[in-house]
């Protein structure tokens, strides 16, 4: 989904919370747009599910301000915020229907019956559970259960809807179908949504922009994509999918490893000095035969994954073997020597 800067619908300022000595947010500054997919990225501990309890209003920041279309959202009890938070367990009624789990909050705000059962209707047609209006959750997979979670969320309106690790409770398979259901059911329903969550995979296939945290601060927000090519430190870079890591000295053309001479990547463009990191991704290294630049090794060990293979590589002079990725089988056995090269638009170089 493409959105505006400037349509702005939450203001994170300088937000900072503590619990004793320890510093959960340190001035985090986020701005989230209308109808925008926001993901908080980072490992436990992070800050991510603290920011995501200060919007809910279950936490109360020690400074910093948050504001909702330009009004003080702090100063709104959490019943009173125009914001649906849907539980990682999902927290569904065993004892109701799908249909009455889904009312329930219409019911306690006390809309009409026929409003209530005009908004339940719209609502599991949306998720795709007309069939199942009248089981209850024992009767559903966990798939569905969490469709219902969903759909009581988004049955309300809210303007914002936050996701405390949505997808945790569900095995691999479904997880990836509910990835995109997620998404299909955001852009359907126009609400903007803010998930939390520690799996990069999980934030990088449904967000619209991520903001990946560490230690209580922001590292880096940008788009899935911006995040995998252009990361703005060496955390977002280790965090944020696989590369390969080359330290030295740096040069105009790249970083000057000791043992391997220069290796050509993309220095920042306000420059670096002293020791340096160049980061390299799989699937931009590839197998050379020809006598130009390239590094020598050999491979220690391939892996097949159907569509395509890693091959990791022995290097000499380095702690830890360079992997690369290649299309549909292995281009190279055990026990191989290959020759190693990169187009240096595809390697950056970053400060320590």
């Amino acid at each position: 989904m493409t959105t505006q800067a400037n349509d702005q619908l939450i203001r994170i300022d300088a937000v900072s919370r503590s619990f004793g000595e320890v510093v959960a947010l340190d001035s985090v500054s986020i701005d989230i747009r209308e109808n925008e997919f926001f993901a908080l990225l980072g490992p436990s501990g992070c800050g991510k599910t603290t920011l995501l309890r200060v919007l809910a209003g279950f936490e109360e920041p020690d400074s910093g301000s948050v504001s909702l279309e330009g009004h003080d959202l702090l100063a709104l009890p959490p019943h009173r915020r125009p914001i649906n938070l849907m539980f990682q367990s999902y927290a569904l009624f065993p004892h109701m229907s799908v249909e009455k789990n889904i009312a329930y909050g219409l019911e306690r705000e006390g809309l009409s019956r026929t409003e209530v059962r005009t908004r339940v209707d719209e609502v599991l047609e949306t998720v795709g559970l007309v069939d199942k209006a009248r089981n209850r959750p024992a009767q559903l997979s966990g798939g569905q259960r969490q469709r219902v979670a969903l759909a009581r969320a988004i049955v309300k309106r809210p303007r914002l809807l936050l996701l405390d690790e949505p997808l945790s409770a569900l095995d691999r398979k479904v997880r990836a179908e509910m990835q995109l259901e997620l998404k299909r059911l955001q852009h359907e329903v126009g609400i903007t949504f803010v998930v939390v969550t520690h799996d990069q995979e999980e934030a990088m296939s449904m967000a619209d922009r991520i903001a990946v945290m560490a230690d209580g601060r922001v590292q880096q927000i940008a788009s899935p994509v911006d995040l995998y090519q252009r990361p703005a430190n060496l955390f977002v870079a280790d965090f944020i999918g696989t590369s390969n890591r080359f330290t030295g000295t740096a040069s105009p053309e790249g970083v000057v490893v000791p043992g391997l001479g220069l290796l050509p990547g993309t220095p920042p463009a306000h420059g670096a000095d002293g020791t340096v990191h160049l980061i390299v991704r799989p699937e931009d290294i590839r197998l050379v035969e020809s006598d130009g630049w390239a590094i020598s090794g050999t491979v220690l060990d391939t892996q097949f994954f159907g569509g395509s293979s890693t091959i990791a590589v022995e290097v000499t002079g380095l702690e830890h073997p360079v992997v690369l990725t290649c299309h549909g089988l292995p281009a190279a056995r055990r026990g191989d020597a290959v020759r190693l090269a990169w187009d240096p638009a595809a390697a950056i170089v970053l400060a320590s």
